[in-house]
């Protein structure tokens, strides 16, 4: 009976299914929403680096650096490196878009230089996090091809790491976003209208996250589920 979980009709790809679904929406929609608003210039003709640059200075951060990379929504902080790297579509240009998703960037820094507590716990976990994303899926076939339940719930155990690192996540890009939003109305980079539109974009992105953590969650279910199937078998 467990051989007809790996089947072409295995049931628990349904939730393969789903998930790839979530992501492919998500997807759709934080591209989609970065580039309607991409498309408007912002009325203070203020750059996604210097909107950043303003967002730091207001926090008397003063040992970050911004920077271009190249790509489309590749912007991320590197806190090892203390520095914001900001894509094409943002660095230099001058759009809703791109003050929205720099400020949220420097919300980063901004959460590193206050010690804010979820992002150092997430900091914290990356390294148990590659190792589980690493070694769950050898120690799964090893467990499997030796019918040896130990490795099998230590892979399954080691996957859930994933989850765990989405799931610490989560406060911390939503945290990031608020900061962003917060800053760019007391600062004034974007005027009330253009500040809903930078808020849609923060909010599309975040869905994102939403999306990696319900992804994550359906695959390790998958997993718990196709063993535990096995041993009552």
């Amino acid at each position: 009976m467990y051989g007809m979980y790996y089947s072409w009709w295995d049931p628990t790809y349904f939730l393969v299914i789903i998930g790839a679904v979530i992501c492919l929406i998500a997807s759709a929609r934080v591209k989609s929403t970065f580039n309607k608003y991409a498309a408007y210039r912002s009325m203070s003709g203020m750059t996604g680096a210097q909107a950043a640059q303003r967002i730091l200075q207001a926090n008397g951060i003063t040992d970050v650096r911004i920077e271009h990379i190249s790509g489309k929504l590749t912007d991320h902080f590197d806190p090892q490196a203390k520095v914001i790297r900001l894509s094409d579509e943002v660095y230099g240009v001058a759009s809703i878009a791109a003050v929205g998703v720099a400020a949220h960037e420097a919300g980063h820094a901004v959460q590193y230089a206050t010690d804010y507590a979820p992002i150092r716990i997430r900091a914290a976990i990356i390294p148990a996090t590659r190792i589980g994303s690493n070694l769950s899926w050898p120690l799964l076939i090893a467990g499997l091809i030796f019918n040896w339940s130990v490795l099998v719930w230590a892979g399954i155990l080691l996957f859930g790491l994933v989850t765990v690192f989405q799931l610490a996540t989560l406060p911390v890009e939503f945290n990031a976003s608020r900061r962003a939003l917060a800053a760019i109305e007391s600062r004034n980079l974007l005027t009330d209208d253009e500040l809903r539109g930078a808020r849609s974009v923060l909010r599309a992105a975040a869905m994102t996250y939403v999306a990696a953590l319900l992804v994550s969650f359906a695959q390790l279910l998958r997993l718990i589920i196709l063993y535990g199937n096995r041993r009552r078998d």
